[in-house]
């Protein structure tokens, strides 16, 4: 089969629930719209269990890899945090993989998508930092949780001009859906802000140095405007080039 024939191989990680619920054992879950998403713009998806030890072995069988989001939070000692705010929930295991197949995936410039939570990831793997409570440090800011159902729009994103969001989106501001009470703080070296809410808050970022790295607040699988569905085929073309490359070597 030829790189033409051969849908792109995109890795999504998972989350993890402890036994009790769905199962009486641990189990690992993630909405259908995250692997319909994938799909419907040309990849071929697969779930990434939590092995850090297989993480190389996973960025090498890859063409294209998405951090997902989650109900938890990146432990604040890994971006030098000198305290845990009371609201912080942590998925140690959960993040030490995320961690470490987001490096593999970098070291070998794969396309990486990073939503809500997994944005968060990748600007703390890249050396950023992370506001811990949004309502804390912000007591003017936007309802981040919004109240209506994620399958509308709650605020607004401007998008910066010329950065590759606008490029892909094609859009000055998009309607995004909101599920988060963190958002990034200091932007890693080498990133750049390509979209804010009205009150501050960073909703995008990217990194021009690489051939696809872009890290979205909101969450698109739930494709509520064609921004949104524009983000998973720019993704999945960009994991298509890099296949073709790879093949063609």
């Amino acid at each position: 089969m030829t790189a033409a024939s051969r849908r792109p191989l995109i890795g999504l990680t998972l989350d993890a629930e402890p036994a009790g619920g769905w199962s009486k054992l641990p189990w690992y879950a993630l909405r259908q719209n995250y692997f319909s998403a994938v799909t419907d713009a040309g990849g071929l998806p697969v779930a990434l269990p939590h092995e850090p030890e297989l993480a190389e072995h996973y960025a090498r069988a890859l063409d294209g890899l998405v951090v997902t989001g989650g109900a938890f939070d990146v432990d604040p000692a890994l971006y030098g945090a000198g305290s845990t705010h009371a609201t912080v929930t942590t998925k140690d295991r959960r993040t030490r993989f995320e961690w470490a197949v987001t490096e593999a995936a970098l070291a070998r410039d794969l396309p990486v998508l990073g939503i809500c939570g997994g944005q968060q990831l990748l600007n703390v793997v890249l050396g950023g930092t992370l506001i811990q409570h949004i309502p804390d440090a912000m007591p003017d800011a936007l309802a981040h949780e919004q109240p209506n159902p994620r399958t509308e729009p709650g605020h607004d994103v401007a998008v910066a001009a010329g950065s590759l969001l606008h490029r892909i989106t094609g859009a000055d501001s998009l309607p995004v859906n909101s599920a988060h009470h963190q958002a990034v703080e200091r932007p890693a070296p080498g990133l750049a802000v390509s979209g804010r809410a009205a009150d501050g808050v960073v909703e995008a970022i990217e990194d021009p140095g690489r051939t696809f790295l872009l890290g979205v607040q909101w969450h698109p699988e739930y494709a509520i405007s064609p921004g949104d569905r524009a983000i998973f085929q720019a993704f999945v073309g960009a994991a298509r080039e890099r296949q073709a490359r790879d093949e063609a070597r």
